[in-house]
């Protein structure tokens, strides 16, 4: 199934399912991954990256066709981050990055006030940053307002698995953004990224959900279908919630059974 291009940045995207490479274990099983998902947009830890070599992940992800979008994980400053930044921008030959600034590592959730701080510089430098955030769709108002060219608020912390905290605040981003929204974090399982697009993501970004999963390369599949169907429910419409049954068959031409003309 394809779905209409997804414009973020330069980059334009036939796929809405992003993939991180974070807790995978075994790269010919991501290999199988990637290609079941569908994706053309793989995020990587620069700090986790020391070879380029035959056999090596980024040698992995050149075979596969697929873009590299750096990220910032493991960074605590806005310093932190817009150094790692502009060494991606050295290693990788893109200015495109991901960029993440967490604010402890118990929760692993955003340090808002570094990553605006981050975000400001870098788009200053010409750096095209796809933001991750909490929630908050003030936050996301801000980053978007800096210029970043996507803004990636979680669902709830990484590698929970807990899905979709919040799916109103989600609306509420979509609603105020222009540029593109990229759920990112809490995934858990396929139902996950299909409410997110149906909330008005336009595009999931997942690492844990496949990478832990005991058959990554299935998981990746459910996860490309989840949101190829969850863009189809949102622009099918859903039916309004009401509190009470409505029947799908009215009474015109209900046949007056027990009537007492009708009764022996």
């Amino acid at each position: 199934m394809l779905l209409p291009p997804l414009r973020i940045g330069s980059l334009t995207l036939t796929s809405r399912l992003i993939l991180g490479t974070g807790g995978i274990t075994n790269l010919e099983v991501l290999e199988q991954a990637v290609a079941a998902s569908g994706t053309e947009l793989v995020t990587v830890a620069l700090r986790r990256v020391t070879d380029r070599g035959p056999g090596s992940l980024l040698d992995l992800l050149e075979r596969t066709g697929v873009e590299v979008l750096p990220n910032t994980a493991g960074c605590a400053t806005a310093t932190e981050a817009v150094q790692l930044a502009r060494l991606a921008r050295e290693a990788f030959g893109t200015r495109r990055v991901k960029l993440e600034v967490i604010g402890d590592e118990h929760t692993l959730l955003p340090d808002v006030v570094e990553t605006l701080d981050a975000a400001e510089t870098l788009v200053d430098e010409g750096f095209e940053v796809f933001a991750y955030t909490n929630d908050d769709p003030v936050t996301a108002l801000r980053l978007a307002d800096l210029g970043c060219v996507a803004v990636m608020p979680l669902g709830s912390p990484i590698g929970s698995g807990m899905g979709i905290a919040n799916p109103t605040n989600l609306a509420i981003i979509r609603e105020q953004l222009e540029v593109p929204v990229v759920l990112d974090a809490g995934i858990g399982t396929a139902s996950d990224a299909a409410l997110a697009m149906e909330a008005g993501c336009d595009a999931v970004l997942l690492a844990s959900a496949v990478t832990r999963a005991q058959d990554p390369p299935a998981m990746a599949r459910a996860m490309r279908c989840a949101v190829e169907a969850g863009w189809l429910a949102r622009r099918a419409g859903r039916i309004p919630r009401r509190r009470f049954a409505v029947a799908s068959t009215t009474d015109v031409g209900r046949p007056q059974l027990g009537s007492a003309s009708g009764t022996p």
